[in-house]
């Protein structure tokens, strides 16, 4: 398919609040700011997928199904990043992961994350380690997803399945979860057409074909980008233009 992952969206009450948190949180910088959202992108030399936070102001009713793993480089970085993202605002969270190695947070609008453990095979991902997708089929929706993405699978197993890009930056992570999914996720990948290829219609097009269908997320008409939703029924965009 011919279609490269571009952005992670947030649905914010506050956009430019929570974008602020967030760019203190990783060091960021903020691009693009209009009314209607806010970009922060990573600094030169550091890769990453830019994070687009927008105004929606629908209450968070259940935990997200869609989360940041930040990286640290040892136990002291990991305690030290903790702390400093608690002085920002954060607060420590319980989904239920006991006595895990990693410390899960929600932001200062109750978005879940966590703070990973030092692991050799994040290296080199940038301050955000990876996107992860809570998936009843963590194969299955890898499978659907490398195509769309546009990035490679790295582990297929039966509990977690893995995407990057090239070999480097983060990871897109599908983790096996039984949990129903009940609302409209508040984090979504939007997606973008390749220069040089047959362009939008036909991303949404063989993304149909390979399992998505159309969603309706109040977008209305005339907007410049496509709505559609991944066979557990994710939502996710695909832009206007080319990249």
């Amino acid at each position: 398919m011919s279609s490269l992952l571009v952005n992670v969206v947030v649905d914010a009450e506050d956009p430019g609040r929570l974008a602020h948190f967030w760019a203190q949180a990783l060091s960021w910088r903020t691009g693009y700011v209009d009314d209607h959202e806010v970009d922060l992108e990573p600094p030169a030399g550091e890769p990453g997928l830019p994070l687009v936070f927008v105004p929606v102001h629908d209450p968070r009713t259940a935990p997200n199904r869609i989360h940041l793993d930040l990286d640290s480089s040892s136990p002291a970085d990991q305690r030290e990043t903790v702390e400093f993202l608690l002085d920002l605002g954060a607060r420590e969270a319980d989904v239920g992961q006991g006595d895990a190695p990693w410390v899960v947070l929600v932001d200062p609008e109750g978005n879940e994350f966590c703070v990973l453990d030092p692991r050799p095979e994040y290296d080199g991902t940038g301050r955000i380690a990876a996107v992860v997708v809570a998936a009843r089929d963590p194969r299955a929706l890898a499978d659907f997803w490398a195509p769309v993405s546009g990035w490679s699978p790295v582990v297929a197993a039966p509990d977690v399945a893995s995407l990057r890009r090239d070999g480097s930056g983060p990871f897109l992570e599908f983790v096996r979860s039984d949990a129903p999914r009940t609302v409209k996720n508040r984090l979504h990948l939007d997606v973008r057409a390749r220069t040089g290829g047959p362009g939008r219609d036909r991303v949404v097009t063989d993304a149909l074909v390979a399992g998505a269908r159309p969603a309706d997320v109040g977008q209305g008409d005339g907007v410049t980008w496509t709505v559609l939703s991944d066979p557990e029924g994710n939502e996710f965009c695909v832009l206007s233009g080319t990249v």
